[in-house]
């Protein structure tokens, strides 16, 4: 589709939202419903020598004390990036006595009430055989570290990145850049907390959990029970928030649905905060070494990206990072690598913009620092070395609209006002000034969906399609399409999502929900008028609910499936059994990415050093934009996220004992509105056919990636000081 742009619809769930009637997981209160506590591992690594349980029990209400003698497992899980697998790791608690981290569930107390579960399990006597553990990934061992090439990594895709001769590249440069980088954990923590309500009715087991990945739950518990996937229902249709912490089935779940089945009641199970920062996936650390090569007139003529990465004693879960660094700029020679270190951990995961956010501020970072060391405007060094093609692969982009993202945001800015020499600026109350710019890229990824239409003659639309709704506006995407191409109002369009008694829901995330879900609704609605006209349309432009009346039917529907360019059929039975079968950015004939500029003022008060942010200008490159009020939102969410990941959002490690020591909302600091300031979004909003017929591509994750590094250029532009080390508090400033 290359016509006009689509309108800028509100949200059709926001009125639902605000006046509460958009129900959540565990809104749910269903009757004789009891409640699950989890008591969870007060040791980093070990086993179990005994629980006690007396103590416990004679809490007044208590029904149920599971522990790991009373669990029976058919079938596990299994890692989800292990290829066949569903849960965010390979650990199910309370499969065994082993102790892999420290938060790791050891028991499930049920109860009458919330606060008699919450005291029984605290009434546990557990004793514990510890080992000996490692928390932190400075101090990690060369057994620990785990090297990419050679090993059995999950997935080709996290390979090395290799083309042409870096180093030597480097070596002869001209001018050179080599700088470390470090990142330090972070944790997602969405409003609504991950929580379950199970309950049987007969042999058929229906659950109710915000989760961006239905699919997985469904085949992942009917795995463990060892029973048909099809007696197994998922309600999600709407999740409050994820971030990817909820893209894959928790650990949770199923102990929820045991103590259901083991009571014959509804049990509701919600994770505490600080359970979440210990039992749930986490951004890991990682340490960035970027190394950059460039003549004396700004041609980048080699490139060095180098991560060690935090894992898990269990599952290696490895990044990406590499395969969006080398696709920022047109740089002839590029080499990326990562190790994988070991820790005792719960398996870290994704969470928004899982290793873009840390990669691109370590190599937008660099191309700063390369900038100043060249005496070369930021802006025009990386404007003049874009790339024409795929760096990697020499593949066609689908395409590139990154040089269109920096001179427009530039222009909105008022870049060209801007001094070059840190330190420079400074305002009327004596604050320094700092403005900062970095490029961000994502791929473009698209998966295997379904879609299904129902029209019926008293005006009901009803669709279906593969994806789930967390906050990003999947739902409006939707409606604004289906509403255009059927003549009505967005709110008319009654929407299904992330709910397996409708279409098989794929995996929501990686930014492929509008490109995967909108090619299978729009192919629903081409073969639903084809049904129309089958049955006869009128000349007279009426409706299909007026076409139907005249013909006597009571509805009409249709059907359609689509995937990513190349993919076989054979992808969409790893759709209907819950598994992912996402495809991107390398396609069999083209590579598609989503890019963003971000321009970033910050001031710097003097003597206290505080830093602002007043204002922010982003241009984003997503294609063709299909819900720009959603789209905007987005953006903005992002940039926000990029803003907590830079300046304030650390997850503490605890080296004596194992775990994070600030697990609460009190303590792991994030953002407020004080410390926002005006987020000004644009969009170059030219369509991408190539990828598909609307010319969609993902936005939600680019919007995060390369924040961090336009803030922290613009710190370095304020105040002449280089930060390499996130996030960039006062004490670092000092």
């Amino acid at each position: 589709m290359t016509g006009p742009g689509f309108a800028p619809i509100a949200r059709v769930d926001a009125q639902d939202k605000v006046r509460g009637r958009a129900i959540y997981g565990t809104d749910r209160a269903l009757p004789r419903m009891v409640h699950a506590v989890l008591a969870t591992a007060k040791i980093a690594r070990g086993s179990i020598r005994s629980i006690a349980t007396d103590m416990a029990l004679a809490v007044p209400g208590v029904r149920l004390i599971l522990t790991h003698e009373d669990i029976e497992i058919v079938e596990p899980a299994q890692f989800i990036l292990a290829g066949q697998g569903y849960g965010f790791q390979s650990i199910q608690p309370l499969a065994t006595r082993k102790i892999g981290y420290k938060g790791q569930p050891v028991a499930v107390v049920v109860a009458d009430t919330l606060e008699a579960a919450m005291q029984a399990a605290d009434a546990l006597d557990v004793i514990y055989d510890t080992e000996a553990f490692q928390a932190l990934i400075d101090a990690a061992s060369d057994e620990d570290i785990v090297a990419q090439q050679g090993s059995p990594l999950p997935q080709e895709a996290f390979g090395d990145k290799i083309v042409g001769d870096a180093d030597a590249a480097i070596h002869s440069a001209a001018v050179q850049v080599d700088a470390s980088y470090v990142f330090h954990a972070q944790h997602q923590n969405p409003i609504e907390l991950i929580s379950t309500v199970a309950h049987w009715q007969g042999e058929r087991l229906v659950v109710h959990e915000g989760t961006q990945n239905a699919g997985a739950i469904q085949h992942g518990l009917a795995r463990q029970f060892g029973i048909d996937s099809a007696l197994v229902e998922i309600i999600s249709p709407h999740a409050g928030g994820g971030f990817g912490q909820k893209n894959s089935m928790q650990s949770q779940t199923f102990l929820a649905a045991v103590a259901a089945r083991r009571l014959g009641r509804p049990v509701k199970l919600v994770m505490t905060r600080e359970q979440i920062f210990h039992t749930a996936s986490f951004r890991p650390a990682a340490r960035h070494r970027v190394r950059l090569g460039a003549t004396r007139d700004g041609h980048i003529v080699g490139a060095v990206h180098e991560v060690d990465q935090q894992t898990s004693r269990h599952d290696l879960f490895a990044s990406s990072t590499a395969s969006i660094t080398a696709r920022l700029h047109g740089i002839a020679n590029f080499r990326g690598s990562e190790r994988l270190v070991r820790t005792d951990v719960q398996t870290p995961g994704y969470m928004r913009a899982p290793f873009e956010h840390s990669g691109t501020f370590a190599f937008e970072t660099a191309i700063d620092e390369l900038a100043y060391a060249l005496s070369s405007d930021p802006v025009a060094l990386r404007l003049a070395n874009d790339a024409t093609a795929d760096p990697l692969t020499g593949r066609p982009f689908t395409s590139r609209f990154l040089a269109q993202c920096l001179t427009i945001g530039a222009e909105r800015f008022g870049w060209s006002r801007r001094q070059m020499a840190a330190g420079s600026m400074s305002g009327e109350n004596g604050e320094l000034i700092g403005w900062g710019v970095a490029c961000g890229a994502y791929k473009a990824a698209v998966a295997p969906a379904i879609a299904t239409i129902e029209v019926h003659a008293d005006g009901a639309v009803v669709v279906s399609v593969s994806g789930h709704e967390m906050g990003q506006g999947l739902r409006t995407v939707v409606a604004n399409v289906v509403s255009r191409r059927l003549g009505i109002e967005p709110g008319r369009v009654d929407l299904v999502l992330g709910e397996t008694r409708g279409a098989a829901p794929h995996l929501t995330a990686g930014s492929w929900g509008t490109a995967t879900a909108i090619p299978a609704v729009e192919a629903a609605m081409d073969a639903l008028d084809e049904e129309v006209r089958r049955i006869g349309a009128g000349a007279d432009g009426s409706g299909i609910d007026a076409v139907l009346r005249r013909a006597g039917m009571t509805r009409i529907s249709s059907e359609a499936r689509s995937k990513a360019p190349g993919q076989p059929d054979a992808v969409y039975e790893r759709l209907v059994t819950g598994l992912p079968a996402a495809s991107g950015p390398v396609f069999p004939d083209f590579v598609a990415m989503s890019y963003i500029a971000h321009f970033i003022e910050v001031r710097v008060e003097r003597s206290t050093r505080r830093i602002s942010i007043p204002r922010v200008v982003s241009v984003a490159d997503c294609g063709r934009v299909v819900s720009p009020v959603t789209a905007a939102s987005q953006v903005r969410g992002g940039v926000v996220g990029g803003i907590g990941g830079t300046l304030m959002e650390i997850s503490e490690v605890d080296p004596r004992h194992g775990g994070f020591l600030n697990a609460d909302l009190a303590e792991y600091v994030v953002p407020v509105n004080a410390d926002i300031g005006d987020i000004e979004v644009h969009f170059v909003d030219e369509p991408d056919p190539t990828l598909n017929t609307l010319g969609a591509k993902g936005l939600g994750e680019v919007a995060m990636t390369g924040v961090g590094a336009a803030i922290a250029n613009a710190i370095h532009h304020a105040t002449g000081r280089r930060h390499r080390s996130l996030p960039i508090r006062i004490e670092d400033m000092l």
